[in-house]
């Protein structure tokens, strides 16, 4: 079982040819409302990629609440941990240019009120194989969660974005550290790929640096220098939450023992398959439409 103990947000997204600079006003051709949230989109990518998921966080008594809640549970994603709490949900301001590329602002509304892990939400992840992470929540939150995953014998897997700096006792209770580039830069103050994989291996048993069209860089437990894992050759129209998709597809893969090669090439195959939809956890592929990929490659 994965625990995702994170955030949901409602993503409003516009999509522009070219995104407006500062102090600029463009014309867009389309908005949608499509639930979203780091949190709640790899709990989703995780659930279709055939894991079974429990999403803790919250949401907030508006009307973003409900839909956020049956987005959740209509991918099969238990939420019978989900807290309602008073005030907004949290959003998102998207815009996606003509070329696939995003600019994200979120606000995080009911996400901010979850300080800490309830004494329920702790035993729920204690009963886990994996507990994914990410940094929308406060940062207190998500570190407790992680120490009570640590001393259960839970897998913890963290996204370290939005980015910012990483407590001691957090990387410390971390597992697998799956950064884009930009972030594993901005932790480690360090520009080379290879540069930044090295100096968080030493903190991490597993370090992936995600670098989208490119692939990944994996250094995974036990294994020499970190290697490149090339990722499928796709046109991409939107990418956001590509991301997410890669880690709750990751996770899923690790909770079935999938060797860290296979893994990382599955959750690789389901990124490429999301950035040709739009959307966010509208994106995110089946089970079935990764393991056709993924033979598609092998052939």
């Amino acid at each position: 079982m994965i625990s995702v103990f994170g955030s949901a947000n409602m993503d409003l997204v516009a999509y522009v040819e070219a995104a407006p600079g500062l102090g600029e006003t463009v014309t867009g051709r389309e908005f949608r409302t499509i639930p979203g949230g780091k949190g709640a989109n790899q709990a989703i990518a995780a659930a279709r990629a055939g894991a079974e998921v429990v999403f803790l966080g919250a949401v907030g008594d508006d009307a973003f609440g409900p839909e956020l809640r049956r987005t959740l549970a209509g991918a099969g994603v238990d939420v019978s941990g989900l807290r309602t709490v008073p005030g907004p949900s949290g959003i998102a301001q998207i815009v996606v240019d003509g070329q696939g590329g995003n600019s994200i602002i979120v606000v995080p509304g009911a996400n901010g009120a979850v300080t800490a892990p309830t004494e329920a939400e702790l035993e729920v992840i204690a009963r886990s194989d994996v507990l994914l992470l990410q940094l929308e929540l406060p940062i207190e939150a998500v570190t407790a969660a992680a120490r009570a995953a640590r001393a259960a014998g839970t897998t913890v897997i963290l996204t370290p974005a939005p980015v910012q700096p990483l407590p001691d006792e957090l990387l410390d209770a971390v597992d697998i550290l799956v950064a884009n580039e930009h972030e594993a830069a901005a932790i480690t103050g360090l520009a080379g790929h290879e540069d930044a994989a090295r100096e968080l291996r030493t903190r991490v048993g597993w370090v992936i640096i995600t670098l989208g069209s490119r692939g990944a860089l994996t250094a995974a437990p036990g294994a020499g220098p970190a290697v490149r894992v090339r990722a499928p050759e796709v046109r991409a129209v939107d990418t956001t939450a590509a991301g997410d998709t890669f880690v709750g597809a990751l996770a899923a893969a690790h909770v079935e023992r999938q060797s860290p090669d296979r893994a990382v090439r599955f959750a690789g195959a389901a990124a490429a398959l999301s950035v040709q939809r739009e959307g966010a956890s509208t994106s995110m592929p089946s089970r079935a439409e990764i393991d056709r990929s993924l033979a598609r490659s092998d052939a």
